[in-house]
């Protein structure tokens, strides 16, 4: 998720990337193949049933399961206890974290320079992992992040050229900033550097049950990233080609890595695509990508205006429709299952406040639930959802709604106010609307 509203070396790169694809990597042989969350056709299974996703996100999971301050191992349990009684089986989590000086980012982060990691971090993903099993739940691992929130590809390259990464929320370059981030796809050091935390996290071995994650069936996908994008609205022909080399390429090192898990990109879909239907084909054609994903979001891209839904509403809900079901249909062209993983609007009237009804919200996902039921009632591609997202027992206290480090993680981002779209406990009308929709989706997987 993000908050904006519009839409040579790389010949250094790639042999860079090579010599890490050739890397010798020790993965098992032996694990049950029937416990994996795998791919049949246009469907996703596990244990040889139909696996549908009723999910949601819930980016800061993996920093709840902490020992350390930002932890909270009590709050971590509830918060699943109440997802799985919604009937939430799957989360999308944010694996990794890179330590920015700028405000609208998390701290702390899971790596704090190139190969310096915070290990209590990565112990509270550990925890997470674990109590995901013993919920039946899975999770969507993404590896990085498009956006600044957490670090992500900026980071990376303020890392490797000592550059101060800029804010797009203080700066309004937002133009600038994607092309700053995409730079990270041809800059061979950040490539190399990427390569080494991914390996770390793929490889790395449980310290709370002893179990390897590449052996470990809470893990649905792997993801490459938060919302990878090729460029900003100026990509070139040449920087999307580098961007659907880069997927490749990572794709295939992760399948090195970790043959049994599912592979998975991270994509808005065409909006993450400049618009380019070709390059969203492409981006997801390659043999390790095993499934499509896409987002939507009708305020973001201005087909909406809060400040007026009701005169918008139709308009911009049209277009929504029309992108939910464009993307199934690229989906059936391509032959493999698509998951809708974010979507999302505001409270009423925009407001961040939880007192705040939420009925043009609970119409919104009414409707966009409406339309993934006719597909997934006929077989078609559409194999699940994970709504943005989960705000569950946080609560915040600050009158400018802006998150500072030691407040209460939520579904809304840092880079954002506290409350402009995350669902909390206390949303009865929304969580009833997404139990009864989860409920229909159980009915499948059988």
């Amino acid at each position: 998720m993000k908050k904006i509203k519009h839409i040579g070396a790389f010949a250094l790169l790639f042999s860079v990337c090579l010599s890490f694809v050739g890397c010798s990597t020790g993965a098992p042989k032996s694990v049950p193949q029937q416990d994996f969350v795998k791919v049949n056709g246009t469907q996703f299974e596990k244990s040889g049933k139909p696996y549908y996703i009723a999910g949601t996100n819930m980016w800061y999971a993996g920093y709840l399961g902490a020992t350390t301050q930002v932890g909270n191992r009590a709050r971590l349990a509830k918060e699943l206890d109440n997802l799985k009684a919604l009937g939430v089986n799957n989360l999308r989590v944010l694996a990794v974290s890179e330590k920015s000086d700028i405000n609208s980012v998390v701290k702390p982060a899971t790596t704090n320079g190139f190969g310096n990691y915070d290990e209590e971090l990565l112990k509270g993903l550990d925890y997470l992992l674990v109590e995901v099993a013993r919920r039946d739940m899975t999770v969507v691992l993404y590896l990085n992040n498009y956006w600044q929130w957490s670090g992500g590809m900026s980071q990376y390259m303020s890392w490797v050229d000592g550059t101060p990464m800029q804010d797009p929320n203080v700066t309004k370059d937002w133009e600038g900033f994607m092309a700053r981030s995409a730079s990270f796809y041809q800059s061979a050091k950040a490539q190399e550097e990427f390569r080494k935390t991914v390996k770390k996290i793929i490889t790395r071995v449980n310290t709370v049950n002893g179990k390897a994650y590449v052996d470990d069936a809470a893990i649905m996908s792997w993801q490459l990233a938060n919302e990878p994008r090729p460029g900003n609205n100026s990509t070139t022909a040449e920087e999307k080609q580098i961007y659907v080399d880069w997927i490749n390429g990572i794709t295939a090192y992760i399948k090195e890595l970790d043959p049994h898990h599912l592979v998975s990109t991270g994509s808005e879909g065409l909006m993450g695509s400049v618009r380019d239907e070709k390059l969203f084909i492409d981006a997801h054609s390659g043999k390790h990508v095993d499934y499509l994903t896409y987002h939507m979001w009708i305020r973001n891209w201005g087909w909406i205006d809060k400040n007026n839904f009701a005169g918008t509403w139709d308009a911009g809900w049209a277009k929504g429709e029309d992108y939910l079901t464009s993307h199934i249909a690229i989906a059936k062209q391509i032959g493999k299952p698509i998951v809708l993983e974010e979507f999302g609007l505001d409270r009423d009237a925009g407001a961040y406040d939880i007192k705040t009804t939420t009925n043009v919200r609970d119409q919104f996902y009414k409707q966009v639930f409406d339309v993934l039921w006719g597909p997934m009632q006929k077989g078609e591609p559409i194999a699940g959802y994970n709504f943005w997202a989960w705000n569950g027992s946080a609560r915040t206290t600050r009158a400018n709604y802006w998150w500072q480090e030691g407040d209460d993680l939520m579904g809304d981002p840092p880079q954002e106010e506290q409350g402009m779209y995350g669902i909390y406990d206390s949303d009865a009308s929304t969580i009833a609307i997404i139990k009864a929709f989860n409920t229909k989706i159980q009915s499948l997987n059988q």
